[in-house]
């Protein structure tokens, strides 16, 4: 996982980096700060591979802070209103230069470069394409469940209910919703309601307020209709 810190003293620029950061799984957002001082104190005291750097902000700039204010500078990629910098960031060695607002598309090619490089100085081979499963105890077994075929979860009082691709009958294990949120891969599956979180990709199609996956129709509440939309935007032709 890649340990990634975002600088920028404008508080819905952090909030939108941090959410393409949850949607991407080989990221992790590790801290947050609103100016350069800030950024500094944790860059000392944590280990972090990729910094998300505004350059105008209030005392330091983003520019000031890489020329003068690291020992050990990690990976950098520029999120900025202002193109006039670019060559100057450039020649501090960056890795990238985006412009707000910053498509989705082009914030996940920037951190695949990261990724890239991040592996690369590592000497470790990409990832491979992970089979992932778990057992979960339900109706007295454990009972193997591939992650690559669950469409949705269903959180009920104590309990949870599985589905899957190609089962009739959901499993139910004895364990929380959220639980499950944080063991499932990020990226590949979202919380959509209170109650439910779904397989990305087995979305066919949406309408209002629901979503129809293999084999079922899950409602959506609107405050998480934009994290939904922003997986579909990413596929439309």
């Amino acid at each position: 996982m890649i340990r990634c810190l975002i600088v920028d003293d404008e508080r819905l620029a952090r909030e939108l980096i941090a959410d393409n950061i949850r949607l991407i799984p080989f990221l992790e957002l590790a801290g947050s700060c609103k100016n350069a001082l800030e950024a500094m104190e944790i860059l000392r005291t944590e280990a972090i591979d990729l910094v998300f750097l505004d350059i105008q902000m209030q005392g330091i700039s983003g520019i000031q802070l890489l020329q003068g204010g690291l020992i050990d500078v990690p990976m950098v990629i520029m999120v900025t209103a202002y193109e006039n910098y670019a060559l100057e960031a450039f020649n501090l060695d960056v890795l990238d230069y985006l412009m707000k607002p910053v498509p989705f598309e082009r914030f996940f090619k920037a951190v695949s470069k990261a990724r890239d490089q991040y592996l690369l100085k590592r000497k470790q081979p990409a990832e491979p394409a992970e089979s992932q499963y778990v057992f979960v105890n339900s109706e007295y077994s454990l009972i193997r469940i591939d992650i690559d075929q669950i469409t949705y979860v269903e959180g009920l009082k104590d309990y949870i209910k599985i589905y899957q691709m190609g089962r009739d009958k959901p499993v139910i294990p004895r364990l929380s919703l959220h639980y499950m949120e944080e063991k499932l891969p990020a990226g590949k599956f979202l919380r959509v309601h209170r109650s439910y979180i779904v397989a990305l990709d087995k979305i066919l199609s949406v309408r209002k307020n629901r979503l129809f996956v293999e084999g079922a129709e899950v409602p959506f509440t609107e405050n998480y209709r934009e994290g939904i939309m922003r997986y579909i935007e990413q596929r439309n032709f």
